[in-house]
Order: structure tokens, then sequence, then C-alpha cells
């Protein structure tokens, strides 16, 4: 995380790891982690119990699919849309081609939020690991 608050080049940032599915923290925001990550593949079903997940996506596109009372459904978002997946909601994101994105969430944050299937070896769960700028 930048602690000497200078200005960050996201492009930077992400060009310094290569992990998918494995966020890096970048600033953080009042109680707030400001996060990227490069994603590809499938994540997992997930839910966050006691807060929404706002994605922007900056690479790519990511794809999130939701279980609401009304059923199943994808969203597509394509580089630079904003979603935000409210708290509660079971959700699995996936970038079938790849993408980079940008997370908000409350610092201490699970990426595996607090209801989960069994993780799969791809997926770090983690509530997010510092930017080695």
């Amino acid at each position: 995380m930048n602690s000497d608050n200078e200005p960050i080049a996201l492009s930077d940032a992400l060009a310094s790891f290569d992990a998918l599915w494995s966020p890096r923290i970048v600033t953080r925001v009042n109680d707030y982690d400001v996060r990227i990550a490069k994603v590809e593949g499938e994540h997992l079903w997930h839910a966050h119990d006691d807060t929404d997940e706002f994605f922007l996506v900056l690479d790519g596109e990511l794809h999130i699919s939701l279980r609401e009372p009304g059923g199943e459904r994808t969203v597509r978002l394509p580089r630079g849309a904003v979603f935000t997946v409210p708290r509660g909601t079971e959700h699995k994101p996936h970038a079938p081609s790849g993408a980079a994105i940008l997370m908000f969430e409350p610092t201490g944050t699970p990426t595996v939020g607090d209801r989960h299937d069994e993780i799969p070896d791809h997926v770090d769960s983690t509530t997010g690991h510092a930017l080695d700028t």
C-alpha cells in the first residue's frame, strides 16, 4: 500500500505482479481498501454478509453471476464499467478472456466472503496483499 501519500499509476501497479485472483491494496479511503487484481477464468460462488462489493473494470471484461430472489443472472462489465454487488448476494466473478479490476471493500474483507463454495487452488483467500512498488 502507498504509505507516503504519493500518486500511484494503476498501470505500473498492475505491472508489478502476475498472480491471478490475488488482490493488491493500492491505497485506503477511510476504512476501505482500494484493491486491484488481475483475473482470468472463474472465481467461486460467495457472499459478503455485511458489505456491498464495488467493481470497476480497468481492462478486459468481467462477468459476475448473481443468485438473486428472482433467479440467477450474469452481468457483463466491459472496460470502464462499474457494478456493485449488494451485501448478502451470492455471486461468482469470472473473466473468460482475462481482466484487470479495481474494488472498494472494507479493510479486512476476505476475497472469498463470509459464505463460499470450496476454494479452488487458483483463488487466493486473502484480505489483500500490500502492493510492492
